[in-house]
């Protein structure tokens, strides 16, 4: 299962099935789960901790030290789940101290060819980020969104779960739960509605949800009292309150 031009440091930590293709190279404090696949020529450098049955293509680099001037080589780490998929010349780094010192990715994520994901960020599970979209240092990414290709996520940005960015979106502000948007800067164009139904949310939800976007981006009241109006409607539709929560959250530097 490991090919013999493969090298791997006496330090690192490898579990039962892992298969490590030609010319891939296993840095020290690594650990690596079951049945994970680290294709030819992938480097994965520590430190670093890796679930089961991750798949990660040929040339990606994984648990590299952060792109930060300010790291001056502290203990830091990148902390990957299960059943993730990190296609060719996607680029994971490790956190900094300035931060919590972790990036942290969850289960089941997409990771398309030469995808970023910067120092300090965070994904939860089910995300896809398509080519080359690229995150900068310290941005979370909630479980279900998506990144469509050339995506830009500005810095310490929040994006909700079950949004989605267009392809080639430009994201300097926080993008709320359940929204679509597009553009450069990117702009609010509705909710992610097809998403919603793939994942079985039933259309009287995916209507409610629309009424919500409607207070927030076209009812022409102020942020506060359109979270207010959200939390109104969220007793009949629980779903609305990670909407009126993640607004409330981000302090008026929402996409508009």
């Amino acid at each position: 299962m490991i090919h013999p031009s493969a090298i791997i440091d006496a330090d690192a930590e490898l579990g039962a099935g892992v298969e490590v293709g030609p010319f891939a190279v296993i840095g020290p404090r690594v650990r690596i789960g079951a049945g994970c696949r680290i294709g030819p020529h992938a480097v994965v450098m520590g430190p670093t901790r890796m679930g089961r049955d991750n798949r990660i293509y040929q040339f990606a680099s994984v648990g590299e030290a952060p792109q930060d001037k300010k790291y001056a080589g502290e203990e830091t780490w990148l902390e990957l789940g299960e059943r993730n998929v990190v296609r060719e010349y996607a680029t994971l780094h490790r956190g900094t101290a300035q931060d919590r010192g972790l990036t942290r990715i969850g289960n089941d994520n997409l990771l398309m060819a030469y995808s970023h994901v910067a120092h300090d960020c965070e994904i939860g599970d089910h995300a896809i980020l398509a080519n080359a979209a690229s995150l900068g240092g310290h941005v979370q990414i909630g479980d279900w969104a998506i990144l469509g290709g050339f995506t830009i996520v500005h810095q310490f940005c929040r994006i909700g779960a079950h949004a989605f960015c267009a392809m080639g979106s430009v994201v300097t502000k926080d993008v709320p739960t359940y929204v679509t948007i597009g553009g450069h800067p990117a702009e609010p164009r509705g909710i992610n509605s097809e998403g919603l139904r793939r994942r079985g949310y039933t259309e009287e939800t995916i209507q409610a949800i629309k009424r919500a976007y409607r207070l927030l981006y076209l009812s022409g009241l102020k942020l506060d009292a359109a979270v207010a109006e959200i939390r109104a409607l969220a007793a009949q539709t629980p779903e609305l309150a990670a909407l009126a929560d993640f607004v409330a959250a981000s302090q008026r530097s929402i996409v508009r």
